[in-house]
């Protein structure tokens, strides 16, 4: 059964930091891009960033490039969010995601509906 967990949300200060967690099992995680997403309410559902399967490169959305950082440990099935420098725009629920057909020679990579796996979500709210 695959499953991927996310953790770490929670509601901090405009200017903190939190490091979110994906738990992905069932699957051949390290054969797998990586996506985080998030949805704020009554908005789409947005790319945040991307990592290949093998970690070999990094890919993100304009607003969160310089202060976050998307990372995975392979060995461990976990993929990771740290975000630093947060902001009340950065409030939504955040969403990891994975696929093993994700092309990241051109832009589908930033479309959520490239990627099959997904968590529940967790949420971040930064209050200003």
């Amino acid at each position: 059964q695959v499953q991927l967990v996310e953790s770490g949300g929670g509601l901090v200060q405009a200017g903190d930091s939190l490091r979110l967690s994906c738990a992905a099992s069932g699957f051949t995680f390290g054969n797998y891009a990586m996506g985080w997403f998030r949805q704020a309410p009554g908005k789409e559902r947005e790319f945040v960033a991307a990592m290949r399967w093998d970690g070999g490169r990094t890919y993100y959305a304009d607003s969160v490039r310089g202060r976050f950082t998307i990372s995975r440990d392979n060995a461990k099935n976990l993929a990771y969010l740290q975000m630093n420098s947060l902001k009340p725009e950065d409030t939504a629920v955040y969403y990891c995601a994975s696929d093993n057909k994700v092309s990241f020679y051109t832009t589908r990579y930033l479309r959520p509906d490239e990627y099959d796996y997904w968590g529940q979500g967790t949420q971040v709210t930064v209050s200003s």
